[in-house]
């Protein structure tokens, strides 16, 4: 009778790991929606409340960025976004923290230049004080248009 409860006992803790799994995977699919709404927008509001204290960024010709610099290509008005994509995103969870992977198309100006591109991104995201925030990213070109 005890072996049977037991058992009961270890298949409610696991759906209820496959539940909060499911919840996080979800979590994560609308973090990654809200960051390129936010992007696309150049929304400094809401990627302030998105990306840690500590985000750093590695662009694309391997410059790099803290978040004070990231949001300020928003707020001068620097960068501009006429199209932002996430496409063909893969998602590998960790405890409380993922990495995402993932194809970011751009139809944009930075600086009155043509900033248009297709980049390959891995993002690093983290879950702080019960929401997740995106800690660091690396941008490269995919040789792409």
């Amino acid at each position: 009778m005890a072996e049977m409860q037991e058992i009961e006992e270890v298949a409610e803790l696991a759906e209820s790991a496959e539940i909060g799994d499911m919840r996080s995977r979800k979590e994560l699919a609308d973090f990654g929606r809200r960051w390129a709404e936010a992007e696309r927008l150049g929304d400094v509001s809401a990627l302030d409340r998105l990306l840690t204290d500590d985000f750093t960024a590695v662009g694309p010709r391997g410059f790099v960025l803290g978040k004070a610099q990231w949001l300020d290509r928003y707020a001068s008005g620097a960068l501009v976004h006429d199209d932002f994509t996430w496409t063909d995103v893969t998602l590998r969870q960790y405890g409380r923290s993922a990495v995402a992977v993932g194809v970011q198309g751009q139809q944009s100006v930075y600086d009155g230049r043509d900033a248009d591109g297709r980049f390959r991104i891995t993002q690093t995201i983290v879950e702080v004080d019960g929401r997740w925030q995106l800690a660091a990213v690396h941008l490269s070109p995919t040789g792409a248009p």
